[in-house]
């Protein structure tokens, strides 16, 4: 397809309604997250290794003029904070800018706040440290604030900036005796540090978190008036102090309860054309945490919380900056000597990413989806490996275990950080899969192998999440290229692949035939294209590993070219992959599978018997049909299939599943939400075109899920469906608008879902660009004709490859690539 790419892609402005619901992400890999909203607030203030999405703190900064007074630095509250839940927090009473306009160019945003009455014009850009192939730098708990004020006037302005804020971390107790503070306030140098129990306090919710500026000017003021909570005596007095200008300087009290909050403040004084900038910055140190999962398991068919009132303090969940930092105030050590490296670093991958020059809206996906790594869905233990919910509901993670067959979809990390995403499959193939090769698809937090031999009747091995774990150590084998790593997980990755042949397809047929729990939370019975593309993609990932380790892999490759003969027989049937739902001659049957988790009632025995196993897709056309095909062509695990039915696939997907309006479309969705509704279009997880839905299809069927978009329109793109690929993208990045969804959070079940992790291989499927560690080549298959740049990272370093002048490039911008050999085929 030929696009004008002479350009690199902008990034996408915001303004009036649209500023309403967005909330960037700031924060370090799996180290809490606090969000900044499009007009400028703070919001899901998420610190305690957890969610807590409706957190919003009164946290404001304030800019007071002399001859003006002051004004809260934000724009004004959108409509659906007006409500009285949000009185003590958002403080709508208080004075604004007129409007502000966002832009975000990850992991930075810039607000522009308007006000036309104010000689001073302000802007906002909030970031947090963000380099790929940096783990440590990005894992964080720290973000900032700066802030940007100009004398648009004739004449010298006289200002303070101040930032204000209650202990949210809960300040009300009492000195204890000797004056040690269980929660308080306390000035460090240039700022103030909240509290919540001493570094010694058993309380598993016990921090602490710092605010603090650049400049020397800096005056702190710990101590607010102590009164009526009921009546907010404490802001009421604190926003006196502002709106006067005053600059105080108070040590937190000595008696009594502890200060309810604090300030600092910043006088500046700016002639005709000055400009300032204020770097409000952020630390905050958790190291406990009473987080342990299971949080639920099945016991005679029902659900059961797990008791842990018995677990030691090392038994749960603690951060991995908390094995790197002793106290916040090392963090905060640590933030304001690194400062100046960080922010350069982060700059440079962000001009890198931003410098590409692939169509706007697929880079759009790609950066706005990178939040994930910065909300609360992503954990990271203290011995630095990676662990992740699902999503985020409120107050919870969503689903726990980095779930193998959502994790599945995620193609950023083991490009950006090879080294965490490595941890995941060390995870997968160690404690999380026993000597039998059964693989537990949630691993246990913190990480340790299951916890009874009978969690095997109550927790099913995953299809396409085991499978495709198979095929991503080879992916990452080719990123990373340590022969070392490979060879050390050969043995568990053979246990795993023998598991699934004999649990899953016992009589050798090269189709997947027992029932195949999958990431739709429910079981396929028989052959069908979606576990079975999988199931041949890991088998020619485990002949080429084999075949490098000089192992014998012989049954695997015969098993591979009996499956792609049925696949092409069987299941392809002249435009589509189906599923042809099959009980006979199975070890399992239906009913004995839905009673595990579930009562059976008679409409269920009756329904079974009429139609067969409930929750098939049959003869429908799903998205995710050839989702194991999607991995092989990423990881150049070449003709899993064959390349005309995966495009005759991929074409039916558009043209069945990808609807303008969804107006007249019924979806009936337990346990999940759809990221489309009315009259929005997106891409259905599967239609049945030619007839034959069942009663009680799966569950999902009827859903739109981002991840699956992206997907499926990177895939398409890898086919030569460069528009229909966009058309999707860009309808999914079109519902994100801002006045009803945050640009930067695509829900499915729970908030900054894992799923859309998918955006990620956009950047392959445009740019075409695979690096090969292994044998030192850049492998360049763009779908776009011409000139153009497109970023790619690889484990040791990240830049810019593409064609200019009809000559194929690489451009290194950080570390290093030891490219040999760049094999280029230019777009058809």
């Amino acid at each position: 397809m030929s696009i004008d790419q002479s350009q690199p892609s902008s990034a996408r402005r915001y303004s009036g309604a649209a500023l309403d619901r967005i909330a960037f992400p700031l924060g370090g890999i799996g180290a809490g997250m606090v969000c900044v909203e499009g007009g400028g607030r703070l919001s899901n203030v998420s610190l305690r290794n957890q969610p807590a999405l409706s957190n919003e703190p009164p946290l404001f900064a304030a800019l007071w003029i002399r001859g003006q007074g002051a004004q809260v630095l934000e724009a004004p509250l959108p409509a659906h904070k007006f409500d009285e839940s949000y009185s003590k927090k958002a403080l709508p009473g208080l004075p604004r800018f007129d409007g502000a306009s966002f832009e975000a160019k990850f992991p930075f945003c810039r607000i522009e706040l308007e006000d036309a009455g104010l000689p001073l014009a302000a802007s906002i850009t909030a970031w947090s440290p963000f380099e790929p192939g940096r783990s440590d730098d990005s894992s964080l708990p720290v973000a900032t604030l700066e802030y940007r004020f100009v004398n648009r006037s004739g004449v010298p302005v006289e200002a303070v900036f101040s930032f204000n804020g209650t202990n949210f971390l809960g300040a009300t107790r009492m000195f204890r005796e000797g004056d040690a503070i269980l929660d308080g306030v306390r000035r460090i140098p240039r700022g103030f540090v909240f509290e919540s129990g001493p570094a010694d306090d058993p309380d598993p919710q016990g921090g602490a978190f710092a605010a603090w500026t650049d400049d020397a000017a800096t005056l702190v003021d710990a101590s607010w008036f102590r009164g009526s909570e009921w009546a907010q005596d404490a802001l009421a007095v604190a926003w006196k102090n502002v709106a006067d200008g005053f600059c105080l300087a108070r040590e937190a009290p000595e008696t009594g309860p502890s200060s309810p909050g604090a300030s600092l403040s910043v006088p500046f004084r700016l002639a005709p054309g000055e400009e300032k900038t204020v770097s409000l910055r952020f630390a905050w140190y958790f190291p406990r945490s009473r987080l342990r999962t299971p949080l639920w398991k099945i016991e005679k068919g029902r659900f059961v919380v797990p008791d842990y009132s018995s677990c030691g303090p090392n038994d749960y969940y603690a951060p991995w900056y908390a094995g790197r930092f002793a106290s916040v105030d090392e963090v905060v050590g640590y933030w304001d000597a690194n400062y100046d490296r960080l922010r350069i670093a982060s700059k440079r991958f962000s001009d890198c990413l931003f410098a590409s020059t692939i169509p706007e809206e697929a880079l759009d996906a790609v950066a706005a989806n990178l939040s994930v790594l910065k909300s609360p869905t992503v954990l990271r233990q203290i011995d630095g490996k990676l662990w992740a919910w699902e999503g985020s509901w409120t107050d919870t993670g969503s689903c726990d275990g980095s779930c193998t067959h959502v994790w599945n979809y995620n193609q950023a990390i083991a490009h950006l950080f090879p080294d965490l995403e490595r941890s995941l499959r060390e995870t997968e193939f160690g404690p999380s899969q026993d000597a039998a090769g059964h693989q537990f698809f949630r691993s246990r937090l913190p990480i340790r192998p299951a916890d009874k031999a009978s969690d095997h009747d109550n927790e099913p091995a995953a299809a396409d999440g085991q499978l495709g774990g198979i095929m991503k150590v080879y992916r990452d084998w080719r990123i990373c290229g340590d022969d070392v790593w490979l060879r050390d997980l050969w043995p568990a990755v053979r246990r795993s692949l023998d598991y699934c042949i004999e649990h899953w397809d016992p009589r050798h047929t090269g189709c997947l035939e027992e029932p195949q729990h999958n990431t739709y939370d429910i079981e396929f019975w028989g052959p069908n294209g979606f576990c079975s593309s999988f199931y041949l993609g890991a088998l020619k990932a485990a002949v080429a590993i084999g075949e490098f380790l000089h192992d014998d892999v012989e049954p695997y490759r015969a098993l591979l070219g009996r499956g792609q003969r049925r696949m092409s027989e069987e299941l392809f049937d002249g435009e589509y992959y189906v599923h042809r739902v099959s009980t006979e001659g199975l070890r399992q049957t239906p009913l004995a599978v839905e009673g595990l988790a579930r009562p059976i009632s008679e409409e269920d025995r009756a329904l079974c018997a009429r139609e067969g196993p409930k929750y098939q897709y049959g003869i429908g056309c799903l998205s995710d049909g050839v989702l194991g095909a999607w991995h092989a062509d990423l990881y150049g695990i070449d003709d899993v299939l064959p390349e005309d039915e995966v495009a005759s696939h991929l074409a039916a997907v558009y043209r069945h599943n990808f609807k303008r309006s969804l107006k007249h479309h019924v979806a009936i969705i337990g346990g999940t939400t759809s990221s489309a509704i009315g009259s929005e279009g997106g891409l259905l997880t599967c239609t049945w075109p030619k007839g034959g839905q069942p009663t009680l299809a799966f569950p999902y069927g009827g859903a739109v899920w981002t991840g699956i978009e992206y997907q499926a329109a990177s895939h398409m793109i890898l086919h030569g469906m460069v528009a229909e690929g966009l058309d999707i993208v860009r309808t999914a990045r079109g519902r994100q608008e801002g006045i009803r969804r945050n640009p930067f959070d695509e829900v499915e079940a729970g908030h900054w879902y894992g799923r859309a992790l998918s955006s990620y291989a956009l950047l392959q499927a445009l740019g075409g660009a695979r690096y090969d560690a292994v044998d030192r080549t850049l492998y360049l298959r763009p779908a776009l004709e011409g000139d153009y740049s497109c970023f790619l990272a690889t484990a040791s370093g990240y830049g810019q490859a593409g064609v200019r002048d009809g000559m194929p490039f690489l451009v290194v911008w950080s570390g290093d690539i030891d490219c040999r050999r760049i094999d280029y085929l230019p777009a058809a």
